[in-house]
């Protein structure tokens, strides 16, 4: 059998792979103070992530199903880093850990809490990465769909 129609038989046949979802990594409301700014080169410049401002103490939430793959000291500050399915990282700091490295976490389970000292003001910031490309995780929560909705009342209707 020729390549090209078995693997497009395969396709049909094969599920589909699940689409990860993800869900913010505080609970409401999700005030973003500083947004998220590709670097213009792998070292250059850029806000790797974006930062949510919460109260230290507040639970932080694995954004999606993973693993723990790192959960404890960097440098001067504590974080979490989560594997997702598809060669996607997420990463959660300052957080006092409330997991261990290896541990298998779920949508929305507390992985720690926040710490002061990102911000001047406590915040959580919150990295995302698929293999080296650093990506705004922000796309993560969002459905990317646009609505337009009037600015005010609507103009009363004509007689006719």
């Amino acid at each position: 059998m020729p390549l090209l129609p078995t693997a497009l038989l395969l396709t049909t046949l094969l599920p589909p792979t699940p689409i990860t979802r993800f869900t913010w990594p505080l609970p409401p409301p999700h005030p973003v103070v500083r947004a998220y700014q590709a670097p213009t080169s792998p070292f250059g410049p850029g806000h790797r992530g974006v930062d949510l401002s919460a109260p230290a103490g507040t639970a932080v939430l694995a954004a999606a199903d993973g693993v723990v793959i790192h959960a404890g000291a960097v440098a001067a500050r504590t974080l979490v880093s989560l594997e997702h399915r598809g060669n996607l990282r997420t990463t959660y700091e300052p957080v006092d850990p409330a997991v261990t490295t290896g541990r298998q976490v779920r949508r929305g389970e507390v992985i720690g809490h926040l710490q002061e000292g990102h911000c001047p003001s406590p915040c959580l910031h919150w990295g995302a990465r698929r293999g080296h490309e650093y990506l705004d995780p922000l796309r993560l929560v969002s459905t990317g769909r646009v609505r337009l909705l009037p600015l005010g009342p609507a103009p009363p209707a004509r007689g006719g």
